[in-house]
């Protein structure tokens, strides 16, 4: 998948989606669908809502494919910085593993890369986007094993 990244603002926030680390767990619109809205173009609408309502439900990325920057009041920015101090793993039912905390992945050529809040981890063996979850256990209807 390109690398597209695309950024709203408002003179508050600025919010950027990674669609290629998307992990299509809508926890983006089930809760502020107001803001987004993926049967709209563009699918977020930051006038929507208000900058605290918003970073929250961000927050909630699991795949961190949505990101924010809160802009100060003298117009800098302040990168978001928020994690758990401990590791928390979750298991999502037919779905990908969740990771919860400040972690090191280290991938198939030895690069390593820090990931903060919330990872989500392919369990279905189908993601383009290995070890990462693209969303893929949806389209191959991916049952957990019995």
């Amino acid at each position: 998948m390109e690398n597209i990244i695309k950024t709203y603002e408002t003179e508050e926030i600025a919010v950027t989606w990674k669609p290629s680390l998307c992990s299509h767990s809508t926890k983006c619109w089930n809760g502020l669908s107001e803001v987004f809205n993926p049967r709209l173009k563009p699918w977020v609408d930051l006038t929507k809502s208000d900058a605290d309502r918003i970073m929250k439900q961000i927050d909630l990325c699991p795949s961190a494919a949505l990101s924010y920057v809160k802009k100060s009041a003298q117009n800098t920015t302040e990168n978001q910085t928020e994690s758990t101090e401990e590791t928390i793993v979750e298991i999502v039912p037919n779905g990908p593993v969740l990771v919860y905390g400040n972690i090191t992945v280290k991938d198939t050529a030895g690069n390593l890369t820090s990931k903060n809040k919330v990872s989500a981890f392919c369990r279905c063996g189908a993601s383009s986007n290995k070890p990462y979850c693209d969303g893929t256990h949806r389209k191959i209807d991916f049952k957990d094993p019995q």
